[in-house]
């Protein structure tokens, strides 16, 4: 007789694979979490329990009254993991409905990651052209971390098709700068540049290219290292005992600090170097002074870089100065070499 095929059992959830619905699980079930756990993830009550326990001592669950009745609640740890269809989605909704009622953050850092998520969220439905995006927010015990991911053309082939700008370098160059959007009639283009003030750690990951900004960093904008090809990925961190409030972020950039103009632009210039590539020409000042006219200041960050050629000093603190003679140019971090050529373009 032919030996009997089965069918091979599935592997039991691990720890990691249930802790990303968790949160939502135990604020809808506290009296009978194992048993809720058991019929989501297809599972004996026995191995439920068990995961319950683990997930108690991780930090994830609270376990609260007499031991044959208890009851849970979310931990120090919390998670909540969504995937949306874009078409038709508004990012509020989701906020309010499936995210904020899960998660206990102090007020001031709830409100600067309300901003964050609607307007990543919002990026992802008029920008990406794709067809759905996956919400991921993470509270731990000393940070909330929000990564909003979409299945769209990508956040630097967007720039390459409506700026024709090719250079992902550029690109972050542009948005470092801010007002940089294809829909000036929708949108200003401050989102991505007031999320990098906002968080302590931001990583925008798309077409297998990656920068990250860190707040303690006096470069800014660095490479990192891609994890994604397809649509766009964007991380961020805030720290909960953050001292950074969102009012006074989004009035970061105006002249006098209270308004809420943007009025001042940032500008990582090692953005445009590298180990064989220094600010040399007068291309790359022009570069660096595209679309500086509608601003009031720009702060040029030197940080990082050791030299500049007398042609890109020249072009910048000279020509354009000349030419737009009501934007600022702010010099910051320059080592004595740079602050020599500018001293002698300035000069004439």
């Amino acid at each position: 007789m032919p030996a009997t095929q089965t069918t091979p059992r599935a592997a039991p959830p691990t720890l990691s694979a249930v802790t990303p619905g968790i949160t939502t699980l135990a604020l809808a079930h506290p009296n009978r979490l194992p048993q809720a756990l058991a019929a989501q993830a297809g599972i004996g009550l026995s191995r439920a329990r068990k995961l319950v326990s683990q997930l108690c001592d991780a930090g994830w669950l609270l376990r609260e009254g007499p031991v044959n009745r208890p009851q849970y609640r979310p931990g120090p740890l919390r998670q909540v993991v969504q995937r949306y269809a874009l078409d038709g989605l508004e990012e509020d909704r989701p906020w309010r409905l499936d995210f904020a009622p899960c998660f206990d953050l102090p007020p001031a850092v709830a409100e600067m990651t309300q901003h964050a998520f609607t307007e990543l969220l919002n990026n992802a439905i008029d920008h990406s052209q794709g067809h759905q995006v996956t919400v991921s927010l993470r509270q731990t015990p000393t940070q909330v971390q929000l990564l909003v991911s979409d299945n769209g053309r990508g956040l630097f082939e967007t720039i390459r098709q409506d700026f024709a700008i090719d250079d992902p370098a550029l690109a972050v160059l542009e948005l470092s700068k801010g007002r940089l959007t294809s829909q000036p009639a929708r949108h200003t283009g401050r989102g991505l540049f007031y999320l990098a003030r906002l968080a302590d750690v931001m990583d925008l990951h798309a077409n297998a290219v990656a920068y990250q900004h860190r707040e303690w960093q006096p470069q800014q904008w660095v490479r990192g290292r891609a994890v994604r090809e397809v649509g766009s990925a964007i991380y961020l961190a805030i720290r909960l005992d953050t001292e950074r409030r969102l009012d006074e972020v989004l009035r970061s950039a105006s002249l006098d600090g209270e308004g809420y103009g943007l009025e001042r632009a940032q500008i990582p210039l090692r953005l445009l170097t590298s180990e064989r590539v220094a600010l040399e020409s007068r291309a790359q000042a022009r570069r660096v002074a595209a679309r500086l006219g509608q601003f009031r200041q720009a702060e040029l960050d030197f940080s990082g870089v050791d030299r500049i050629g007398h042609g890109f000093a020249d072009e910048l603190f000279r020509v354009f100065a000349r030419e737009s003679q009501g934007v600022e140019l702010v010099v910051r971090h320059a080592n004595e070499a740079v602050t020599r050529m500018i001293a002698m373009a300035r000069a004439g």
